[in-house]
């Protein structure tokens, strides 16, 4: 009895021995972080959950995940930002002279039997000349005309006085006197017809041949243009 006894301690007693063997080499492999960690018999660590127990004699906490203390995280560096792109001024495109080529052909200018112009007449002529601003002209064509009722002689002569009218005007304006190019065709280019207007002198035909009482006035030259 007593010899098996014996031989029981002995067992134990190896048993303790290599569990000690065991708990010493493991302390030496681990860190020294790790070497306050519990371990069980089999010398591992001592976990809950996924956090493993310290004794209260290490450096390391009382517990840490994944039995390795935290390790802290990188300290961001500064970058310093990239150079923006340096702007470089672009030159615009100088100015081009370009040909152009501006009308006018207004029949609100005059009224029956007269050559002076109408308020609508003027401010007619104040756009077209707003519209030639900066331009070069070349050569100016301007072309009065006249209605059928009176005599052919007669309208060839108020044709004449409407286109020089309407010169003048321009001429005041600003326009080149020496440029402009003068004619007059009386009442042989009617915008209307007899079937539409009929020839008698009344208020309905003067308001029906109101289109043959104009000037037209062409202007061609160069003009600078971005």
């Amino acid at each position: 009895m007593r010899s098996t006894f014996n031989q029981k301690l002995a067992v134990v007693a190896v048993a303790l021995a290599l569990g000690v063997l065991s708990v010493s080499a493991y302390a030496q492999a681990v860190d020294i972080n790790e070497q306050a960690l519990f371990l069980d018999t089999r010398g591992a660590p001592v976990m809950s959950g996924t956090l493993c127990w310290h004794s209260a004699y290490g450096p390391a906490p009382l517990w840490t995940a994944g039995c390795h203390p935290d390790v802290p995280a990188p300290i961001a560096q500064y970058v310093a930002p990239a150079a923006m792109p340096a702007t470089v001024a672009v030159a615009s495109a100088p100015a081009q002279p370009v040909y152009e080529k501006v009308a006018l052909d207004a029949n609100v200018l005059f009224d029956s039997d007269q050559s002076a112009l109408r308020a609508a007449g003027r401010d007619t002529l104040d756009r077209f000349v707003s519209d030639i601003h900066g331009l070069d002209s070349q050569s100016i064509r301007a072309i009065g005309y006249a209605d059928r009722m009176g005599s052919e002689a007669s309208n060839q002569i108020l044709s004449e006085e409407r286109v020089n009218t309407v010169s003048a005007y321009l001429v005041s304006k600003g326009v080149a006197l020496s440029r402009v190019q003068a004619s007059a065709r009386g009442e042989t280019r009617p915008r209307t017809y007899a079937a539409q207007c009929g020839d008698a002198n009344n208020a309905k035909n003067v308001a029906c041949m109101q289109p043959d009482r104009h000037v037209s006035v062409e202007i061609s030259g160069m003009r600078l243009v971005k």
